[in-house]
């Protein structure tokens, strides 16, 4: 459960019929659709499928207590993440294809995914984590009005690929209390390549200085639990596919107390073995180098564990 004196910012936005409000804005965006930068001009509303395939409605593959999230979100009690179906990124080596690109998962009702943060909040978690929220945000918005109104009081983690809309973000202001998002690439033709995005790195820092003004930077209670800000996750890649001295001087520029987790997690995955850049594990020195150009940016919050055995 929150600790008392917590109370997240959603929760005075569904007092003043604002969550309904912006519930309502965000499924209109549904019409033709341009929820994320892809800009479909699809009508969800009406049964047509874009980029996501997912229509109005939240497809969740899984719900649950999850411990191998960032130490600030973990806390004694875990993060609540509900992992949503397809994603409106294609990157050749997700970890989690089955899910981002198979459409593992069901289509569920706003009251359903509402009754899910519920439960989560009732098991002990310290923060409902969305996992691949983008493309779904008008029917998470109205899961929280409704989960608002039934007691939910614990912050909400919008955990995203970084591909995100500058327009959708604003309506989740005040009600997304921590933005994760990934910062990927800096090169166009990169982006392109491997998540079949051909403008990734602007669209990626529009959406992240979004996010910074609307949270600042990450703040941890007594607990050594987050309850607001941003948290940027950078997965190093063979090669310096991602372009890590780009990506560690533009979060730097954000902020120097920008929270960021190097991730040293690559594996080749998915159709990775397609492209010999990336068809490797990542080395221990390329994961030392990419820590040290988040150290020369002038970062000062790094999380920099390398959870997996790296290649010598």
């Amino acid at each position: 459960m929150p600790e008392s004196d917590f109370v997240p910012s959603y929760v005075k936005l569904h007092e003043s019929g604002e969550l309904n409000r912006r519930a309502e804005a965000a499924r209109e965006i549904l019409r033709s659709c341009r929820i994320c930068p892809r800009d479909c001009g699809v009508d969800r509303l009406g049964g047509e499928k874009g980029a996501c395939r997912v229509g109005p409605m939240a497809a969740v593959a899984s719900y649950g207590p999850h411990f191998g999230e960032e130490r600030p979100l973990v806390g004694t009690g875990g993060s609540g993440t509900v992992f949503f179906s397809d994603c409106n990124l294609r990157c050749v080596f997700c970890q989690n294809y089955d899910i981002s690109h198979g459409g593992l998962g069901h289509t569920v009702t706003r009251e359903a995914l509402a009754a899910m943060m519920l439960s989560l909040q009732e098991d002990g978690c310290h923060n409902i984590n969305l996992v691949s929220p983008t493309h779904q945000a008008p029917a998470i918005i109205e899961a929280v009005a409704i989960a608002a109104g039934l007691g939910l009081r614990l912050p909400i983690v919008y955990n995203t690929g970084g591909y995100d809309s500058v327009e959708t973000l604003r309506l989740l202001e005040g009600i997304v209390n921590i933005y994760m998002p990934d910062c990927k690439y800096s090169d166009d033709e990169v982006a392109w390549r491997l998540s079949k995005v051909k403008d990734y790195p602007d669209r990626n820092r529009e959406a992240l200085r979004e996010m910074h003004r609307q949270v600042g930077d990450l703040r941890i209670d007594s607990r050594g639990v987050a309850t607001k800000g941003l948290l940027v996750r950078h997965l190093v890649l063979p090669n310096d596919m991602a372009g890590t001295k780009s990506v560690m001087g533009f979060l730097a520029s954000l902020s120097r107390s920008t929270y960021v987790n190097v991730m040293a997690q690559y594996r080749p995955c998915y159709r990775a073995s397609e492209h010999p850049e990336i068809a490797r594990p990542l080395t221990r020195e390329e994961y030392a180098r990419a820590v040290r150009l988040a150290l020369d940016a002038g970062l000062s919050r790094l999380d920099e564990r390398p959870l997996r055995v790296l290649a010598p």
